[in-house]
């Protein structure tokens, strides 16, 4: 890993420790360091949803420098005790595509996540977990009232996964790319409070 501190670890933006799982820690992507570790994630099959099935090593390096230099979109790597656990990406709805697809809500909080290849061993739950930390920091600023996501329309296990976490189905869009399944999280209904 780059960018890290004099311990030897990266800085994170947010950590938490997640009952049995361990501590998750989430820190911003290198897209040069992690350039690898990423191309490998989104060019398996199993993340065909992603939509980099077919990028070369470059072109991807070439996407996340792109993401690196916006104040609008972040990407992060999430680390379960300090190893990587996902990909994570954030956005403001209103600069970005899927804001010309909705009513962008103020505080609305678009969020991207592919986790890593499963590991033998990997406990039942690790998903869920996982998310917790990430609704956790994604609510962590008080100016987010509502996460927003859209995974492709086909991707029935994400959107389980979503239903699982406490997501409220939203309509189907048409993006460019593929047709979405938006679903909202809002932090009133996972607190109880605004």
């Amino acid at each position: 890993m780059t960018a890290e501190s004099a311990t030897g670890r990266r800085a994170a933006v947010y950590e938490q420790t997640v009952g049995h799982f361990g501590t998750v820690r989430i820190v911003p992507l290198d897209p040069v360091g992690d350039v690898d570790l990423i191309h490998a994630w989104v060019t398996e099959e199993r993340a065909r949803f992603w939509g980099m099935l077919e990028h070369s090593r470059e072109q991807v390096l070439e996407i996340y420098e792109y993401l690196d230099s916006l104040t609008t979109h972040h990407a992060f790597l999430v680390l379960l005790d300090d190893e990587p656990a996902c990909l994570f990406q954030t956005y403001e709805p209103d600069a970005d595509p899927v804001g010309e697809c909705y009513d962008v809500e103020p505080g609305d909080f678009g969020v991207h996540l592919l986790m890593a290849p499963a590991t033998a061993g990997r406990q039942p739950g690790f998903t869920g977990a996982v998310m917790t930390a990430l609704m956790g920091y994604s609510f962590s600023d008080p100016g987010h009232l509502r996460i927003v996501v859209e995974p492709d329309a086909r991707n029935e296990k994400a959107i389980e996964r979503m239903v699982r976490a406490g997501f409220t189905l939203g309509p189907e869009i048409d993006k460019p790319e593929k047709r979405a399944r938006l679903a909202f999280l809002s932090r009133k209904i996972l607190f109880g409070r605004d």
